[in-house]
């Protein structure tokens, strides 16, 4: 039999790029060992709610893939988070209610990732994102079949991440 090791590498990280509902952007990070199987479960989901597989590239265009780092704002000021952020070489640092979110060019994200945990122990969050450049409002009726069909992209083992264009209004 083979070991636990050989499995593994037979895992694949794969991007599929395609569009839902109301003609949204989508890019589905997904981890498999079965492409087919993988491509032929979210083609599936699309589908169901009128949209598609596009081919790679098709959508890629609509976001920046950058570096995200989240840091809590009782540990940093928000003034002294962004001179932080400027003279790291972040892209961005952008404060919110409970956080300061740190973005980073994708190339430039473990160098100010390391540089932040310096700073900063504990990191809320850090990853690299796929961000929409501009965002798509939808109505609340509207966006129930965009979140159906996110949901079952979520119960899907293989996918690892959805990112969309999607703004949704209450």
């Amino acid at each position: 039999s083979k070991s636990e090791m050989d499995k593994n590498e037979n895992f694949q990280n794969l991007r599929y790029e395609g569009f839902g509902p109301k003609n949204i952007a989508l890019i589905i990070e997904a981890l498999t060992d079965n492409k087919n199987r993988t491509a032929g479960s979210i083609r599936t989901a699309l589908q169901k709610f009128g949209g598609n597989l596009g081919s790679s590239g098709s959508t890629a265009h609509f976001f920046d893939n950058c570096g995200i780092i989240q840091i809590s704002n009782e540990k940093i000021s928000e003034e002294k988070a962004i001179d932080f952020a400027a003279t790291a070489g972040a892209r961005d640092c952008i404060s919110y209610t409970d956080f300061h979110e740190i973005v980073t060019n994708k190339e430039d994200f473990y160098k100010i990732k390391n540089e932040t945990q310096k700073l900063i122990k504990n990191l809320i969050y850090s990853a690299i994102e796929w961000r929409p450049r501009s965002t798509v409002s939808l109505k609340k009726g509207e966006a129930l079949e965009l979140e159906s069909m996110l949901e079952l992209l979520q119960e899907d083992d293989d996918v690892q991440n959805v990112f969309h264009n999607c703004k949704f209004y209450k």
